[in-house]
């Protein structure tokens, strides 16, 4: 075979290959434009008037915690609870709320929430704290709570204090229902910007049936906010805070579609429980893990556990309902209730390769095992140790200080 013969299969078959590389260059292109056109005709999906609707007369319980929070209870906070209690009616809602040692004038503020209450007749209980974070980690340290951490100091650790002061706020529920008060939901309620449409698309989430339904909160959209509570259907912490979030597919897809995500634990801004597991006869309530297990440098969320341990998760399921966005501050919450959609078609497009290359690269169980081995390990100095949120836990110790929480 002559030699000039030779150079031209040669070229023949690079020729070959450099047009099978621009075919499937060409379909990549068109697939990945067609996904990006596809999810974004997908979002938004419209909320129904049956949706966006308060349906029926439900009994509501309001809980909120408030710490340095004047800013936001001023210029809408205050202003969205009185409109919701309107809405609701003021014989089918109670307002708890309890506030902590603020440095700002958030007692001032929410004494002005009371007195409008108390203009519309809205039964309500404004708990009003001096006790500041110094004054709890300037105690003896004895008792539950307090642990040696590695900087060698008894120190205080800040979930149990959140979970004990959102048990305060809930203290009404079961006091008022000895006195015959009948409660369908609980409405927990961060410090988020929010009006009374995104409360009763919350309430009516999946048809009305599930154990919890959570909103998903923004501070610096497009990333969401609260990680450290939001778990996927299989209990995987999010694979990174930009839209799709999700490592499982159940949860991801659900999302894409804006249907009710399945979820293990959330929380992101305003929360809805159905009342029963809070006033049965172990009524549920917050808690953070036991002192001897964030001995092993773990920590977990009580509003991850408060799922973990309510009876109902398994039963009725719990879900993101990613209609109902709220912001931690009013510029957050324009921008993801701008139209025609809160996300563009740039941000669909890298978040969802973003979200694919990390699926692809990272390995979950790597991280988990570190949690699940120190787990194992604290179960093996007392086999009466359990622990039935090990999917909320994180490698982390968490403590209280004087203006906040810090790492250690």
């Amino acid at each position: 075979m002559s030699s000039s013969l030779i150079s031209s299969i040669r070229s023949l078959r690079r020729l070959c290959r450099l047009s099978s590389l621009r075919v499937l260059l060409t379909l990549f292109l068109i697939w990945a434009i067609f996904d990006v056109l596809q999810k974004r005709f997908w979002l938004p999906t419209p909320i129904t008037e049956k949706e966006r609707t308060l349906q029926g007369q439900p009994k509501i319980f309001v809980a909120s915690i408030h710490w340095n929070t004047e800013a936001i209870l001023r210029q809408s906070w205050n202003n969205a609870v009185i409109d919701l209690a309107k809405a609701v009616g003021p014989d089918n809602i109670f307002i708890s709320i309890y506030e902590s040692g603020s440095f700002d004038d958030s007692k001032g503020a929410l004494r002005e929430l009371g007195r409008a209450l108390d203009v519309l007749g809205v039964a309500h209980n404004i708990t009003l704290s001096e006790t500041t974070h110094l004054d709890e980690i300037s105690q003896k340290p004895e008792g539950a709570g307090w642990i040696r951490t590695p900087r060698g100091r008894d120190e205080l650790r800040r979930i149990p204090y959140l979970a004990r002061l959102r048990n305060i706020s809930l203290q009404p529920l079961a006091e008022l229902t000895k006195l015959g008060a009948k409660f369908d939901k609980v409405l927990f309620l961060n410090d988020v910007f929010f009006i009374s449409e995104d409360v009763f698309t919350l309430l009516n989430t999946n048809n009305g049936e599930y154990a919890a339904a959570c909103s998903l909160d923004f501070s610096k959209p497009p990333k969401y906010y609260d990680t450290f509570a939001l778990r996927d259907s299989k209990g995987h912490e999010s694979v990174e805070q930009t839209w799709p979030y999700f490592r499982t597919s159940l949860s991801r897809h659900a999302l894409e579609r804006e249907k009710p995500v399945p979820v293990k634990s959330c929380w992101n801004g305003i929360v809805v429980m159905d009342a029963r597991p809070f006033l049965s006869e172990r009524p549920l309530r917050f808690r953070g893990i036991s002192d001897t297990l964030a001995l092993e440098h773990l920590e977990g969320s009580e509003c991850c556990l408060i799922h973990a341990d309510n009876p109902f998760s398994a039963v009725k399921g719990v879900y993101l309902n990613p209609k109902v966005r709220v912001g931690y501050n009013q510029q957050a919450y324009d921008l993801v209730h701008s139209r025609p959609s809160w996300l563009s078609m740039y941000q669909i497009f890298t978040g969802l390769w973003s979200n694919r290359f990390k699926r692809w690269v990272t390995i979950q169980w790597l991280k988990e095992y570190v949690v699940r081995r120190r787990v194992s390990t604290w179960k093996e100095k007392d086999d009466t140790n359990v622990e039935p949120g090990v999917f909320c836990l994180i490698n982390e110790m968490q403590v209280l200080v004087f203006n906040g929480w810090a790492h250690v």
